[in-house]
């Protein structure tokens, strides 16, 4: 007897989505129809980015929430694929001290929007590929899976230097001391 083989998330979710081409779908569906795959929202980014399918969310549309999604078509548009080595995740990893570079939290804190879990991060770009951006190191950064998915509504915009050492300053002793402790944790390495 020949076993069939079960298909994988990112092909329950397509099916789901060209079965709905053209209606507003939420996170939630799309979970239930990858069969609860810890992952489908890569597996949404994946068949939009890289297999060009035409797939929509608040980031493109005013008229959509965060969490809604729309196939537009099934026509697929040219897609880019990603060709980011691991050598230039770890290095852009490394670069920017293993901590999201949109909201400031680091590989493993506790994740504040999922109960439970820790804080991971993926690479993401500074200037979109499909604006014309590149995967060189130069373009990419890295960003916690919350902030990839927009599921922080915004993030503070980073202070220059001088502003984070006037906050240090005013902070307690206590909490000075926390940062040195902290910074020499993440940092203590890269000292000759």
């Amino acid at each position: 007897m020949i076993k069939k083989k079960e298909k994988g998330s990112k092909q329950k979710i397509l099916d789901f989505l060209l079965i709905n081409i053209g209606r507003v779908i939420s996170s939630k569906e799309i979970q239930e129809a990858s069969g609860w795959a810890a992952e489908w929202a890569r597996r949404v980014r994946e068949l939009r980015d890289e297999q060009g399918y035409q797939i929509l969310s608040h980031k493109d549309r005013a008229d959509l929430k965060p969490g809604q999604y729309i196939i537009i078509s099934a026509k697929r548009k040219p897609a880019f694929a990603r060709v980011i080595s691991k050598e230039t995740r770890a290095f852009v990893l490394e670069r920017n001290g293993f901590t999201c570079q949109s909201c400031g939290l680091a590989a493993g804190d506790l994740d504040p929007l999922h109960k439970g879990r820790t804080v991971r991060l993926t690479i993401g770009h500074i200037i979109d590929k499909s604006k014309g951006g590149s995967d060189t190191p130069s373009n990419l950064k890295a960003i916690c899976t919350n902030c990839n998915e927009g599921l922080q509504n915004a993030s503070l915009p980073k202070p220059d230097t001088i502003q984070l050492l006037a906050q240090i300053r005013r902070g307690t002793i206590e909490s000075q001391l926390a940062v040195l402790d902290w910074l020499t944790k993440k940092y203590g390495h890269l000292k000759k």
